[in-house]
């Protein structure tokens, strides 16, 4: 019995184009969606406090670009999305008035901190699973922008 491959028709190739267009057009929007690339400002309330909440999952943190206001306290509320690998958020800028080191749990923690510098500052996840890559290495890091 001879292999016969039958050849693609014009239309099966046209659907092929289209769904790979569709799967990057996807996978941009999910990219999007993790906060990569779009930069959240914090507002400042009625009680003089900057608020923002951040969300840490499977090496992304949403948002991962913050703008906060220097001299201006901020609120920052951390927690994980659900899921067994652990994940912290780490920054140690102690002359910009910003350094702490949390866990992320399914529960929101509070950290309180007032930004003292203008500049920007990375936060990043410092968990590691034996020799592969650190979460910071896969992508799960971010930036708090602090200006005037």
């Amino acid at each position: 019995m001879r292999n016969m491959k039958k050849k693609p028709t014009e239309g099966q190739g046209m659907r092929y184009v289209i769904m790979v267009m569709l799967s990057f057009t996807a996978a941009f929007l999910v990219s999007d969606a993790f906060g990569q690339g779009k930069a959240f400002t914090a507002v400042i309330d009625k009680d003089g406090v900057q608020r923002v909440e951040v969300t840490g999952g499977e090496y992304y943190f949403m948002p991962d670009h913050i703008i906060v206001k220097v001299n201006v306290p901020v609120e920052l509320k951390i927690k994980k999305t659900a899921g067994v690998v652990p994940h912290d958020m780490v920054i140690h800028e102690p002359d910009a008035g910003i350094d702490f080191s949390e866990t992320l749990e399914k529960e929101p923690k509070v950290i309180l901190f007032t930004p003292k510098k203008i500049g920007k500052y990375l936060f990043y996840c410092d968990k590691r699973f034996l020799f592969f890559k650190s979460h910071r290495e896969k992508g799960m890091e971010g930036v708090f922008e602090v200006v005037e």
